[in-house]
């Protein structure tokens, strides 16, 4: 396993790292859904057993996950496995669980959900905390309040690393400043690499304030692993955030299923194939410091690890970006 630095900290993370997004199972926040098909604790502890033992040592987690149940999961999986959390780079996010704050970014609502994670993951400190998503409310009141917030955090040794998540540029553009960040957070796939891609403006972002970028959804929640037909569409229970996504629908499905064929063709039509493939290109842009896929047992976590020995050529990266126009 390789590992890369988060932007200029001598924290190092694995390549490969994994999200805990699935463990907190079915959920929702205000009354929408926002979680995934719950998940079985025993396979997860075996999973994150497996990930271990190969050289994972990064976990990316969040309040909203569950709602909290994730993070717990997550500290009664290491009991479990007889190993200190503080041997791993535990990260966590605060930003869409609200609880009664008039905002998320409130800075006594960051204060007692940063206390709570410590609680829920049974540390003292947490690695990296991210803000998960840049609206700060009208007039960006909360940006500001909310980086003081992180800073005091940090002086008091509460967390180590800033983090910054967010789904567009302007929101990164208007955050990074401010916030003063180690690493950015978003998605980044085969099928949308916008964020990363080079000379692009996060990636220039990047480059001027020497940061790192997480990347989640690195498989495109399995698109990429061509998990879908068109003509048996998938179903998803109430609570899960997928029900009612776009990427599912048959017309969607229906427009990647060639592009898809073309994938197998040329690398493989295992899942594991598809998978160490997709992962691998998103780790072949050189601002990325580590993919951040989900897991739900133990199958998975070989499909993900498949890509720490993977190679692409340049005409391998050439075909993906062409086939999927990027």
């Amino acid at each position: 396993m390789n590992y890369r630095k988060l932007g200029n900290s001598d924290v190092e993370v694995s390549e490969i790292s994994l999200g805990c997004w699935t463990m907190g199972g079915i959920n929702w926040v205000d009354g929408v859904a926002n979680g995934w098909a719950n998940v079985h604790e025993d396979e997860i502890v075996l999973a994150i057993k497996t990930a271990i033992d190969a050289g994972v040592n990064h976990f990316d987690n969040a309040d909203v996950y569950g709602n909290g149940r994730a993070e717990r999961m997550l500290a009664r999986a290491f009991q479990k496995l007889g190993l200190k959390s503080e041997e791993f780079i535990i990260a966590t996010k605060v930003g869409h669980f609200p609880g009664t704050a008039p905002h998320a970014y409130d800075p006594a609502h960051i204060r007692h959900q940063c206390e709570q994670s410590l609680l829920n993951l049974k540390r003292d400190y947490i690695d990296l905390y991210y803000l998960h998503h840049g609206n700060f409310g009208e007039d960006d009141q909360y940006l500001l309040p909310a980086a003081d917030t992180l800073d005091d955090l940090v002086a008091e040794g509460k967390i180590r690393l800033k983090g910054q998540s967010a789904y567009s540029e302007d929101d990164f553009e208007k955050a990074v400043p401010v916030v003063g960040p180690s690493v950015l957070q978003s998605w980044a796939h085969a099928m949308d690499n916008h964020f990363i891609k080079p000379g692009s403006r996060v990636a220039q972002l990047m480059a001027n304030n020497e940061l790192s970028f997480v990347a989640f959804s690195p498989l495109n929640q399995g698109l990429l692993l061509d998990k879908f037909s068109p003509d048996n569409l998938p179903t998803f229970e109430p609570g899960d955030h997928r029900k009612t996504n776009p990427k599912f629908t048959k017309d969607s499905l229906q427009k990647l299923k060639p592009k898809m064929a073309q994938m197998k063709e040329r690398f493989g039509s295992e899942t594991v194939d598809l998978s160490s493939v997709a992962l691998r290109f998103v780790l072949e842009h050189a601002n990325v410091a580590c993919v951040i896929p989900g897991f739900r047992n133990e199958k998975q976590i070989h499909c993900n690890l498949a890509a720490a020995n993977k190679t692409l050529s340049e005409a391998d990266i050439d075909f993906i970006s062409s086939l999927f126009e990027l």
